[in-house]
């Protein structure tokens, strides 16, 4: 009898190139969702947890109800047959977009009951000789093979951290996970990942996160010409996020009120440059019912000097 196998990919690019390659056999359920935002439950599958998504993707990516039945739910109810098959490949990339998908997905198995079944990790990021991080999309074909044939079996304890994690994110208090920036486990990014997260929490001194922090930076730094091209710069030069273009594009309207088009050039406006060198808290301009989880983004401030959260 031969192996019987379950991929569950980060999405409908990759879906389609490893079919394409003929590089997997197996049934193939395809992960689209972005739970690094929004409100989320600890159970995704239940109707309350798909109801909270479906008002939150509306409201603010204009997603409709209907198309997050087909696109996500459908694939869900996939997954409801998880212990018929012999193993488990998750195909999750280095940054925090796909680790929180990850520990979500890595939650939801192990509720289907897999706990007798092997589950493996293809994983890409680093790569030899290379300065920057690769996405899986980004990998050759020879590359995407290798990191197949290198897929990480991953241990009960790794299983378990990522069920606790997921539990810990969905939660109110997010200075528990903070306490699980240094446990030693198979996912080679998840540390990064979870003091990324971190950092997504406004600054105690201007209000501003990392994130927005490092684009105002780009603009002071570099000859930007217009919103687009700083889009560019954006997206590229992120770190650890994995923010697509729907995301990106909400972070930089809520920075417009830092930055100055002129003619020739984006430029810092007056209250971008004091954002900048910390000489102003934009606090009370900045916050917004946005949740991270099971927690409000501006509920709690980042310390940058002891790289903890404050409540307030």
């Amino acid at each position: 009898m031969g192996i019987h196998t379950l991929h569950i990919t980060n999405g409908d690019s990759l879906t389609q190139r490893i079919t394409q390659l003929q590089l997997v056999q197996g049934a193939i359920v395809t992960w689209r969702e972005m739970f690094c935002e929004g409100p989320t439950e600890i159970h995704i599958e239940t109707a309350t947890a798909i109801a909270k998504r479906k008002e939150f993707l509306k409201k603010y990516y204009r997603i409709e109800p209907n198309d997050y039945d087909e696109k996500f739910v459908s694939q869900l109810k996939i997954l409801n047959d998880s212990t018929s098959y012999n193993e488990i490949v998750l195909w999750f990339e280095y940054d925090l977009f796909c680790h929180i998908n990850m520990i979500a997905a890595i939650s939801l198995l192990s509720r289907k009951g897999i706990s007798n079944i092997p589950v493996y990790l293809v994983c890409s990021g680093r790569i030899a000789h290379e300065k920057k991080l690769f996405g899986l999309g980004e990998l050759s074909d020879k590359q995407l093979k290798q990191h197949y044939q290198d897929k990480k079996l991953l241990t009960i304890d790794d299983l378990e951290l990522a069920k606790y994690i997921w539990t810990l994110y969905c939660e109110s208090n997010p200075k528990k996970i903070a306490g699980q920036i240094k446990k030693h486990s198979s996912f080679e990014y998840l540390s990064i990942c979870l003091r990324a997260h971190l950092q997504r929490f406004p600054n105690m001194l201007t209000g501003l996160n990392v994130l927005e922090h490092n684009i105002l930076e780009m603009v002071n730094t570099y000859q930007i010409k217009n919103i687009k091209q700083l889009m560019g710069y954006a997206l590229e030069y992120q770190g650890y996020y994995g923010y697509g273009d729907m995301q990106m594009k909400r972070v930089l309207a809520r920075l417009f009120q830092f930055l100055d088009q002129t003619k020739d050039r984006l430029q810092l406006s007056e209250r971008g440059k004091l954002a900048l060198q910390q000489k102003k808290n934009f606090y009370n301009t900045q916050i917004l019912d946005w949740y991270y989880g099971g927690v409000k983004k501006y509920d709690y401030l980042y310390n940058n000097e002891s790289h903890s959260l404050l409540k307030l």
